[in-house]
C-alpha cells in the first residue's frame, strides 16, 4: 500500500508542493507537536495546529450547516491573520486549517497563503470556486491541499447541500486541482444517506483512479439551528466506519486521515486532548467549531498564544469534557456543555444569537466513544505516527482509571442508551 502510494504521488503531483507538504507538514509537523509535548510537561498549553474558520459565507446551503451562512459577511482579514500565524509560528506552530462558510470565497485568501511560505495549510473546500486559474494558483505557492467535500452521489449531493447539480460543480474543481498537480484530498460527513455509497472500496477506488491523495472520513454531527438527528448513525455504524478506515488504511494506496481515535482504537477528542481549537470569523477562540461559545478573542493585545495560554474557559473545557468522555461532548453532554458555558459567562458567538437554545434542545447521543468496541489501527505507520503525534497525550488519564464509570458506560453502549455519561462536578 505505502510503496503505490508514494509512487502515485511523485508521479502525480507537483514537486514543490510534496516539498512543501514533507518540510513544512511533515517535519516541522512533527515538531510543533514535540514542543507542545514539552510545553504540556511543564505545566503550560497551546495546541500545535489551529483551525480558523475565515469566513462564513457560503455558496451552500446544507443540512445540519452550523455556520452562519446567510448573515452579513464576516472575514478575519489578511492583518488578522498575520498577526494569529505570526504569533503562533513563533511558538513553532506550522500547520493551519482554514475553514468557512466557502473559504475560497474570502477575497484574500491567495494572500494569506503567500504571505506564509513556511507553514502548510489545508483549506476545507466544496471545490467549486477552484478554476483552472486558483488552481496554478495554488501549485505556484505550493503551500496549501484542498480538501473538497464530496457529500454523496448526484441526488444526494443534491439534497445534502441544499443547491442543484453540486456533484458536477464539485468534480469539476476537483479536476481542476489534480491537472494542476497539487496534493488533493476528498472529506465526507458519514450520515445515513451517502454510508452505503461512499464508505466502500469501489468509491476509494474511483478516487484513486482520478488522482486523488488522501481522504478524510468524519461522522455526521446534528448541531445547529438546523440539526436532522435522522442523518446521525448508528452506534453499529459508527463501529462499521471505524473498522472500514483501518481495513482500508492497510489495502488502499491512498492516505486516509481520522482525528477521533488513537493507534489503539481508543477514542479522543482534539478538543479535549489540546492538539487543537478553532476561530471563529469574528475572531473569536471557541473550543472547537461546533462549540460556539467563547470568552476571548484573536484580538486580543496579548496575541493568540498568550490569550489561549492564560484561558480559564478554553482549559475547563479540555479538562472537564476529558473527565466525561473521550468522545463529542456536545453530541453526549450538552447539559455538561451548558453547565461550562454559564459557569465562565461565555457570550454567544454566532450571529443568530441561538446557540444556547439549541444546546437546550438536544438530546445526548452516541459519538465516537463506544467502549469495549475499540479498533486498533492495522497499518504500522498510522499506528507509529499516531503512537507519537497524535494520542491523547494523557488527558484520559484520570477518566481512565474510574473503572465504574467506564463499566456503566459500556453497559449502556451494549443496552443502546444514549444516556449522559457520570463526570466531575463543574
Amino acid at each position: 500500500m505505502l510503496p503505490q502510494l508514494i509512487l502515485r504521488t511523485l508521479r502525480t503531483a507537483d514537486p514543490k508542493c510534496i516539498g512543501k507538504f514533507l518540510w513544512n507538514f511533515g517535519v516541522k509537523g512533527m515538531l510543533s507537536v514535540e514542543r507542545f509535548k514539552a510545553r504540556l510537561r511543564r505545566g503550560e498549553y497551546f495546541p500545535p495546529f489551529l483551525y480558523v474558520s475565515i469566513i462564513n459565507s457560503c455558496n451552500l446551503r446544507c443540512q445540519g450547516c452550523w455556520v452562519d451562512v446567510e448573515a452579513e459577511r464576516a472575514t478575519l482579514d489578511l492583518d488578522a491573520m498575520n498577526r494569529l500565524i505570526t504569533d503562533a509560528k513563533a511558538h513553532g506552530n506550522t500547520f493551519f486549517g482554514l475553514l468557512g462558510g466557502e473559504p475560497f470565497m474570502h477575497p484574500e485568501l491567495m494572500d494569506i497563503l503567500a504571505a506564509h511560505p513556511d507553514c502548510y495549510f489545508q483549506v476545507f473546500t466544496n471545490g467549486q470556486f477552484i478554476t483552472e486559474k486558483v488552481a496554478n494558483r495554488l501549485r505556484e505557492l505550493g503551500n496549501a491541499t484542498p480538501l473538497i467535500s464530496i457529500e454523496g452521489r448526484d441526488l444526494v449531493s443534491d439534497e445534502r447541500r441544499g443547491k442543484k447539480d453540486v456533484l458536477n460543480k464539485t468534480m469539476r474543481g476537483l479536476e481542476n486541482a489534480l491537472k494542476a498537480r497539487l496534493l488533493v484530498g476528498v472529506a465526507t460527513s458519514v450520515c445515513q444517506t451517502n454510508i452505503a455509497d461512499l464508505c466502500t472500496e469501489s468509491w476509494l477506488q474511483e478516487l484513486i483512479d482520478r488522482g486523488v491523495h488522501y481522504v478524510w472520513y468524519h461522522t455526521y454531527r446534528p448541531v445547529g439551528p438546523k440539526m436532522n438527528a435522522q442523518l446521525a448513525l448508528t452506534p453499529a455504524q459508527l463501529v462499521q466506519v471505524r473498522r472500514f478506515v483501518v481495513e482500508m488504511r492497510a489495502k488502499m494506496p491512498i492516505a486516509m486521515i481520522d482525528a477521533y481515535y488513537g493507534h489503539d482504537g481508543k477514542a479522543l477528542c482534539p478538543m479535549s486532548t489540546g492538539i487543537s481549537h478553532h476561530v471563529s470569523p469574528y475572531g473569536d477562540i471557541e473550543p472547537c467549531p461546533i462549540i460556539q461559545f467563547a470568552k476571548e478573542t484573536v484580538r486580543d493585545e496579548r496575541g493568540i498564544f498568550e490569550t489561549i495560554r492564560s484561558s480559564e474557559f478554553i482549559r475547563d473545557f479540555r479538562e472537564i469534557s476529558a473527565q466525561a468522555t473521550r468522545g463529542c461532548v456536545v453530541l453526549e453532554r450538552p447539559d455538561l456543555v451548558k453547565s461550562l458555558v454559564e459557569k465562565h459567562g461565555a457570550r454567544d458567538t454566532t450571529a443568530r444569537g441561538t446557540a444556547m437554545a439549541e444546546l437546550e434542545a438536544m438530546a445526548p447521543r452516541f459519538s465516537q466513544w463506544l467502549p469495549g468496541e475499540e479498533i486498533p489501527e492495522k497499518h504500522w505507520m498510522y499506528r507509529l505516527a499516531k503512537k507519537y503525534w497524535f494520542n491523547d497525550f494523557g488527558a484520559y488519564a484520570k477518566a481512565d482509571h474510574d473503572a465504574t464509570a467506564r463499566d456503566k458506560a459500556a453497559a449502556l453502549v451494549k443496552a443502546g442508551t444514549p444516556e449522559p455519561r457520570e463526570t466531575a462536578n463543574v
